[in-house]
């Protein structure tokens, strides 16, 4: 199933107003589309579905996580140090619209939140959203450095002299986690490689 009638199929259990759904989803599209995200995009919303698809029995609310994964990057601009912010009071905003239950939009915007530092979460519907979020740390590494031209170029903005200690100070904080992956089937699928990618940027900024 495509991305718009995943949206649309999630949308139709709060709302029969489809000129409604049909207008949120062009504001998804919209805004993963923007010039300049080369990776924060449609085909990394795809990506985490395809993750979370292999573990969906381990996931109490796969709803509530749907739209956090629609919604956790639906503002991003590299410059700005309050992404995960906005875009959590984007998917407030907009599951108020469609009449999401006040608590479950409540789950969804912590969800948002958390994809800011990555910390282990009490919910481990939560740590799945996390691990699929970073998923791409621990392909192989041909599409990992892929990856990493397309961060790249996201913050093309900063020349080299900014951009790469800032980098290298993210990659760090990862190596130095207990452990990159918060659940047992996204640890034992990509930690090793992912710790191997990002020793190899490290030693390539």
């Amino acid at each position: 199933m495509n991305l718009k009638d995943q949206f649309e199929e999630l949308c139709l259990f709060f709302t029969k107003d489809v000129e409604l759904i049909d207008t949120l989803w062009k504001e998804i599209e919209t805004k993963y589309a923007e010039k300049g995200r080369h990776y924060h995009n449609l085909l990394h919303l795809e990506n985490m579905f395809r993750e979370l698809d292999a573990v969906k029995s381990n996931i109490s609310d796969f709803t509530t996580v749907s739209f956090s994964v629609f919604y956790h990057d639906i503002v991003y601009n590299a410059s700005s140090k309050s992404n995960e912010e906005k875009s959590a009071l984007k998917a407030t905003e907009r599951l108020t619209e469609i009449g999401v239950h006040q608590r479950d939009i409540i789950t969804v915007s912590n969800q948002i939140l958390a994809t800011k530092h990555h910390q282990k979460s009490e919910d481990e519907d939560t740590n799945y959203l996390l691990d699929a979020d970073l998923s791409i740390l621990g392909k192989d590494l041909d599409t990992y450095l892929a990856y990493t031209r397309m961060i790249r170029k996201e913050y093309s903005i900063y020349p080299d002299l900014l951009y790469k200690p800032g980098r290298k100070k993210v990659l760090q904080h990862f190596l130095e986690l207990d452990s990159i992956f918060k659940t047992g089937y996204f640890k034992e699928k990509y930690e090793v490689q992912a710790k191997s990618n990002i020793a190899a940027e490290i030693q390539l900024l």
